[in-house]
Formats: C-alpha cells, structure tokens, sequence
C-alpha cells in the first residue's frame, strides 16, 4: 500500500451541523442562517473539546470551542452544489452525484390528488396529510385511527411522505403494501417525493409506541455512487444507522440499524474493531430529526457535546492506516424561522494516526470531493463529480 492510501476509510455524517450561511443562502430563504454558531451563543458556548482539537474553531471560531494552534486534522468547509438542501441530495452529492432539481417539499400537506389516488389505490381514507412529529401526530390522531383504520398521512421538512398505523388494525404486510402503492404514485413529476415510510406503532391512547417494524421506501440513486464503484471492485461498504436507505441499498455490503445517535456511535466502534478494506459510513440523524426541526437548540448543543465525548473511542480505534473523515449533509438552524433545513457550508475534517499534525485547505465547492477522494484512495477510476484531495493530506510523521 502506498504512503498517500489507507485501508479503511471512516465517515461520519453529522446529519444537519451546519456551519453558516452557504453563498446562496438568499434563494433558499435562509440568509443568517448558522447550525452551530447560533446553537453555541444560545447556550452559552459549546463544550466540544475533541472536535476542538480536530480543528473545528479553526474553520470558524465557534463560541466555548477553542481555536488551536496546531489541528490534530485537516480541516475547512464545503459548498453544496446540488439543487436542494435536504438529506438525499446532500448525501447523494457527497458520493458523487449533483442533483440539478430538486425532491420537492410539502409544508402545507400533499396535493388532494395524490391523496384521492392513494385512497382508491389502499381502500382507506386518509388523516392527516400535514407536516408533523411522528410521535406527535400518532398520539393526536392514533384514537381515530383505532376506530376508523383510516391511514396516518403525515410529513416533515424533507421530501417524504409517511404512513403511520397501528400494527393491530392495519397488519404490516397490508402497511408495507400500501406503501409500495404510495410509492409508485410519488414517482410522478409533479410530486417527486424522495422518500415513502412506514411508520407502525402499537399501544394504546396516551401510551402509543412506534416499533422496530419501520420500513423506507426510497428512489434509487439516479447513476453510480462511488459506493457502487467501491463494492463492484471488491471493497466493504458498510453502511451504519439510515444511510442504507438513503440510497435504497446500492452500493452497500453490510448494513447496520441503529436506534438513536449514541446506539450509532456503539455500533461505529463496533465496525472498526472488525478487519475490513473499504469504508464504514454513518449518518448520525438525531441532530437534524430530534432537535433541528423541533427547534431546540439547547437540546442539539447537549447531543452536540454527547457526540463529541465519544470521539475518543473513535481515535483509540483508528489504525495507522486509517482515516477519519466528518462532515455533514446541510444545515438545520434551530433557531431559524420555520421547521425546515438551511443551506450552510457544512464542516470538513480529515483526520489520520499518520498526520503530524494538520491544516486548512481550501474551501470545496462540492460535497462531492469527499466521494472523489474515497476513490482516489481505493485506485477505483472514478469519473463523476468532485476533485480529491487525497494528495493535499501531505503532513504525515
């Protein structure tokens, strides 16, 4: 193996850690935006140590995190290419592909025809149809369900449409197929919706729960990934927590559930005590999910520093030739108007055992140059988007 390659590459996706206002910030409506700096000032500074010494402060000061004068990483900020600003095309972006338009989204519910079309095609009639908290809207809506078994249609900020039912009135097989029909009628143009969820839960009123039993119905990647290109050359893509449905399975070779940010951070450290040659890839989606669109900053600081004090488990388990790659997909400002995503530069970075230390590069005017330097790395040939800078990474002991 080459100096300038490593065997195994992780990625971490801090789903929504924005860093501030991207340069077209204004067209999506999201001027002042910033994830982290407002989430820091709100609380008071954030106490992220571990990302501290990675050089987080040094991309941009970041209140409570110092700026150090020797990054243990390389570090800087990247620009979204793509059209959109929401999970599938950040990380569809990040693995090479731009999206020109965007997956629509539905802040005032689903048009009436598509809801006409999904009542014949199930034999249900629909409540709900508004953007809504899973748990939310199950405990307001759950009790007439009970008694009408009329489908739970809800979404969120991202382009998705979910269906929540009670596994005793609607079985999961009828669930799973009703939302293949869903899925088929959101293929339209018109609608383009990224994603169709089962959502299943069980109890009773005042005590529903959602169950293990949830399932994605997602588009497919609209050309090869560098994780296609990965796994057909022989490489382990093991994908942990939601990433096997953001790309509705192509390109993985192993996928890992997991329940929450912290049961993600369990399962990670799991992964790389395994002898594998490839990458590992995690979306941390708690951040966005949890606190981003429930605009809690105060909550999304303290999952924040809960992430940042497992990073040591991460470094402790890092192979000289490993390298160590976070990033995010967009931003979610907890503080910004609305509920939805905000277009920011997302982090970058790149840490390895063989470094002496790092330093900035320059600004990435794609998320896609983190895929094009993944297959730079493996000699995988890649001719899509982005530019590696695999050989900028040139401070090694």
């Amino acid at each position: 193996m080459e100096s300038s390659q490593y065997k195994r590459i992780h990625l971490i996706v801090l789903d929504s850690v924005g860093i501030g206002e991207a340069p077209d910030a204004k067209d999506f409506d999201d001027i002042g935006a910033d994830t982290l700096g407002h989430i820091a000032e709100k609380i008071n500074g954030l106490a992220m140590p571990n990302m501290g010494r990675l050089g987080l402060s040094n991309i941009r000061e970041i209140k409570g995190i110092e700026k150090v004068e020797k990054p243990l990483a390389f570090y800087t900020k990247m620009q979204e290419a793509s059209r959109g600003k929401d999970t599938m095309t950040g990380h569809w972006e990040i693995m090479g592909l731009i999206t020109s338009h965007p997956f629509k989204v539905f802040p005032d519910g689903f048009p009436e025809l598509l809801i006409t079309r999904l009542e014949k095609a199930s034999g249900r009639t629909v409540i709900g149809n508004i953007p809504a908290s899973g748990t939310e809207i199950i405990e307001r809506l759950g009790p007439e369900h009970m008694k009408t078994g009329a489908l739970i249609v809800y979404t969120s900020a991202d382009s998705v449409l979910q269906i929540a039912a009670h596994e005793e009135v609607i079985p999961l097989a009828e669930l799973y197929e009703i939302c293949k029909k869903a899925r088929e009628i959101t293929l339209a143009e018109e609608y383009k919706v990224g994603r169709v969820i089962a959502r299943p839960f069980i109890g009773s009123p005042g005590n529903f729960q959602r169950t293990a039993n949830r399932h994605d119905y997602a588009l497919k990647p609209f050309g090869r990934t560098v994780m296609n290109e990965l796994s057909s050359n022989g490489f382990d893509v093991i994908a942990i927590g939601k990433i096997h449905d953001i790309y509705d399975g192509e390109g993985i070779t192993e996928s890992i559930r997991t329940k929450s940010n912290m049961d993600g951070m369990d399962k990670l450290v799991q992964v790389m005590e395994k002898d594998f040659t490839g990458i590992s890839f995690i979306n941390l989606v708690d951040f966005d999910a949890k606190f981003g669109h429930r605009r809690d900053p105060e909550g999304y600081g303290a999952a924040l520093e809960q992430f940042d004090k497992r990073l040591p488990e991460v470094f402790e388990r890092m192979q000289d030739d490993d390298l160590l790659i976070i990033t995010a997909d967009h931003g979610n400002d907890p503080t910004h108007h609305g509920t939805d995503h905000t277009r920011e530069y997302v982090p970058l970075l790149v840490y390895s055992k063989r470094f002496d230390g790092g330093r900035e590069l320059p600004v990435r005017k794609t998320f896609a140059d983190v895929g094009a330097t993944i297959a730079h790395n493996f000699g995988i040939g890649w001719n899509g988007a982005g530019d590696s800078f695999l050989s900028e990474l040139t401070i090694e002991k």
